[in-house]
């Protein structure tokens, strides 16, 4: 009996083997199919080389194919004890111009304000002179272009005489304005700095009245050079003596001080107190 069941289950094996292999073919579900190919994609390769019919690859197919060359990197002799720039190729190089500035704000010059298409000047009302050829109105502070404006401390001295010229030159120029409107070429919104800009009465140039009548020295440079020499020659305004005050009246003299009234009406008088003298009534 023993020897029987040896015998069935040698033979069993390549039965159930048999059964295994078939049924791993081809696995039907509900909704997939597996193949013992995908369980073992190297199993039928496997049997082929067994079998002798797997075609050999040539020889030459390992070997692989050249590469082409790499470039050398470039490189420069390198001195710890040398700083110098890389060698470069003198044709190489082309100067070119600068490009033009992406915008006004790259320019080191502010641009202008924008003046209307009809703009001349602004014109400054009742304006008003600190000093001879500065002028302040409407919030703008300007001084005439062209002049060395003659300040009002100044001093001249003529014929070993000294005079206050500054405050003279200043009642001239006050006397030639008159309160006019002033028209000056300055932007049309006003500022607290001082700008120098031309101005004019009407036609007329106020810098240079101003030099022709010897009330400001010609700025050196400026338009008015030929004016300021020719009144110095003709030794006008501050470049003249000492004005002549002989038929002007004395100036008053000053007024005595009011007397001062008493403190008390009592005054220590050899240790002893005594009514102090009153004052008379006035009249």
């Amino acid at each position: 009996m023993r020897l029987l069941r040896h015998a069935l289950a040698v033979l069993m094996v390549p039965v159930m083997a048999a059964m295994v292999v078939a049924g791993g073919r081809t696995l039907k579900g509900s909704e997939s199919v597996i193949t013992v190919d995908q369980l073992d994609p190297g199993a039928d390769t496997m049997a082929q080389q067994a079998a002798g019919t797997v075609p050999q690859e040539p020889a030459t197919s390992a070997i692989a194919a050249p590469q082409p060359p790499k470039p050398a990197p470039h490189s420069r002799a390198i001195d710890p004890e040398i700083v110098a720039p890389p060698e470069l190729p003198a044709d190489g190089l082309e100067r070119v111009e600068p490009r033009e500035p992406l915008s006004k704000l790259a320019l080191a010059v502010p641009p202008k304000p924008k003046m209307p298409d009809d703009w001349n000047g602004t014109k400054l009302f009742q304006p008003v002179a600190p000093a001879a050829g500065l002028i302040e109105a409407k919030g703008y502070s300007v001084a005439v272009s062209g002049i060395d404006i003659v300040r009002q401390d100044e001093t001249c001295s003529e014929d070993g005489k000294t005079w206050p010229c500054g405050v003279r030159a200043r009642t001239a120029f006050r006397a030639f304005l008159r309160g006019r409107a002033v028209v000056c070429t300055v932007p049309p919104q006003g500022g607290r700095d001082l700008i120098a800009a031309e101005c004019r009465i009407g036609k007329q140039d106020v810098g240079q009245w101003l030099v022709d009548n010897g009330w400001a020295r010609a700025a050196r440079g400026g338009p008015y050079i030929e004016a300021g020499d020719k009144a110095r020659t003709a030794k006008k305004g501050i470049f003249g003596s000492a004005p002549d005050l002989s038929g002007m009246p004395a100036m008053p003299a000053a007024p005595r001080p009011a007397p001062q009234a008493p403190g008390s009406i009592l005054e220590e008088v050899d240790g002893v107190l005594k009514p102090a003298d009153q004052p008379a009534p006035a009249q």
